[in-house]
């Protein structure tokens, strides 16, 4: 477990004048990087991005999601799986321009979009065939795509590292894995930390460490030293990503669901979810 591997998520939109000073704020906490959600913008703005975090000496990954109908991968619409196709490319391209090596999400349907029934498998076949057709340029473009199950009352797919570990394998390629959520597996497993050391060995590719209620990790009841201690058992040697939701990105802000503030200050997340994390890994 590589202790230099410890990120926050960025709260602050890139357009905001202080977001350089956000990111001075996470790499004073001690972080190594920032998770950039990339939900709008051209690949430009991404190269402008990559610049300033590289003249910070912070390293990077990137989160998506989609959160309109009219991009789907799974809609029994032929259209709507294309435009999801065309918004992953769009992605990558993003995410390379910026020096991404992990693009991660629930990319494989629409948050919020249900049917009224579990997954078909139909719809699996048709998630796996969208991500089939952008793993390969992923690949060249040095990025892993970790896709995120998320908690039932956000998606219907993918809602447990089972369910994700057995989709890993219908795609079946080098680039694709999961990603494992602590906020979401705690509505989900049973028994986050039986689930990963039973299902996370070479499937898990990056982590969340997120709070239950989507604020600081460490000031909640998510069981943290099993968790890293699990994933230490499974050889888990990626990022280990501190994620708190703000209301900075309304899109994003709206398919999550966070309506009120879960912090005072938004760098306070950095200054105490940071060493809380370096702590938990320094214990393994």
């Amino acid at each position: 477990m590589d202790e230099n591997q410890c990120q926050s998520t960025l709260i602050c939109d890139k357009r905001h004048q202080g977001t350089y000073l956000a990111f001075e704020g996470h790499e004073e906490a001690g972080a190594d990087g920032v998770e950039i959600p990339i939900m709008e913008g051209k690949v430009s703005d991404y190269v402008v991005l990559g610049k300033i975090l590289d003249d910070l000496g912070l390293e990077r990954t990137s989160s998506m999601a989609f959160v309109t109908p009219d991009q789907n991968p799974v809609s029994d619409c032929p259209k709507q799986r294309q435009s999801a196709v065309d918004h992953l490319n769009w992605l990558i391209d993003c995410a390379q321009a910026m020096g991404s090596t992990v693009i991660c999400g629930p990319m494989f349907q629409t948050i919020g979009q249900f049917t009224g029934n579990g997954p078909t498998e139909t719809e699996l076949a048709l998630a796996a065939e969208a991500l089939l057709q952008v793993a390969d340029k992923a690949q060249s473009a040095g990025a892993i795509l970790a896709l995120e199950p998320l908690n039932r009352f956000e998606c219907y797919l993918l809602n447990t590292l089972k369910d994700g570990a057995a989709f890993t394998r219908r795609v079946n390629h080098p680039s694709v894995g999961v990603l494992f959520d602590t906020f979401h597996a705690n509505i989900e497993e049973k028994d986050m930390v039986k689930a990963i050391r039973e299902q996370g060995r070479g499937v898990i590719r990056h982590v969340h460490c997120s709070a239950n209620d989507r604020g600081i990790p460490g000031e909640d009841h998510i069981p943290w030293q099993g968790v890293f201690s699990a994933l230490n058992e499974i050889g888990y040697d990626g990022w280990f990503v501190l994620e708190a939701f703000g209301r900075s990105l309304p899109g994003l802000a709206a398919a999550t669901k966070i309506w009120r503030d879960l912090f005072i200050d938004p760098l306070d997340v950095a200054r105490r979810g940071v060493p809380f994390m370096r702590k938990m890994m320094a214990k393994q």
